[in-house]
């Protein structure tokens, strides 16, 4: 955690994209960790969004291989998820994605948008929009405590 820090807006960009991928990892200790050491709000939000949107659509564009066996394989995902979360999504579409910055749910969502072949373009702003949102309540979050400890 602490290269990523200093390697500041790019450490945090990795930090974001590791974490909106398949790969369990906290970022949001690393935004703080920057906030803390004084980097800028706008820098940390655009480094963030711009990461974990990536590493979101990568997952998206797993799912959209649709080889189910490699999902399983090498996703973790079992083909009983996968089903599960296609019936939730059905109906639903491409606007869920909004929901991927949610932790475990949203990778399943967005490996699942991708099976679906749901539409790149609505799943593509919102996921963006969701993503950036996280982020922003996290940096005032972090703010918010930043304050009180002083």
């Amino acid at each position: 955690m602490q290269t990523l820090i200093e390697w500041s807006y790019f450490g945090l960009f990795i930090a974001t994209f590791l974490a909106g991928s398949i790969l369990p990892f906290s970022s949001e200790i690393v935004l703080s960790g920057l906030l803390a050491v004084g980097a800028k709000s706008t820098g940390c939000l655009l480094a963030a969004t711009a990461g974990n949107f990536l590493g979101g659509m990568s997952c998206y564009y797993l799912g959209h291989l649709g080889k189910i066996e490699w999902i399983e394989k090498y996703l973790g995902v079992s083909d009983e998820k996968m089903q599960k979360g296609i019936r939730f999504l059905h109906g639903k579409g491409a606007f869920m994605a909004f929901f991927t910055f949610i932790p475990i749910v949203g990778d399943l969502l967005a490996v699942s948008l991708g099976y679906m072949r749901a539409n790149i373009w609505i799943t593509s702003v919102s996921m963006l929009l969701g993503k950036f949102v996280r982020y922003i309540l996290w940096i005032y979050v972090t703010f918010g405590v930043i304050n009180i400890l002083k």
